[in-house]
């Protein structure tokens, strides 16, 4: 299966305290530094969260079926569909994961 990414989203930060998020987090240099940074930023429930997004957008690359992803980490389908839609036709971000991460 192919995978077709359609960028129609945008996001462009809305005040200065979204931009100072980004800015604190491309100032980050490394694996350790992010680790330490989302540890002091998010609490483990909403890591998992995060990182449970990441698995189901993995597995979606694989051209896995939504039912099948669901029930392998433990989401709705809803949940998966969400990442799915974000995925397919959002701002671009999970693409470029998708690109540096599991192109390989």
């Amino acid at each position: 299966m192919k995978n077709t990414f359609k960028k129609t989203e945008q996001y462009n930060p809305q005040s200065h305290k979204e931009k100072l998020l980004i800015s604190a987090i491309g100032s980050l240099k490394n694996d350790k530094e992010v680790s330490q940074f989302l540890r002091d930023l998010l609490t483990i429930v909403e890591i998992e969260e995060f990182a449970n997004r990441i698995e189901i957008v993995r597995l979606l690359n694989q051209g896995i079926s939504y039912a099948k992803i669901a029930k392998q980490t433990g989401v709705s389908t809803t949940t998966v569909t969400r990442v799915a839609h974000w995925l397919y036709r959002g701002t671009g971000g999970y693409k470029i994961v998708v690109e540096r991460l599991f192109s390989k």
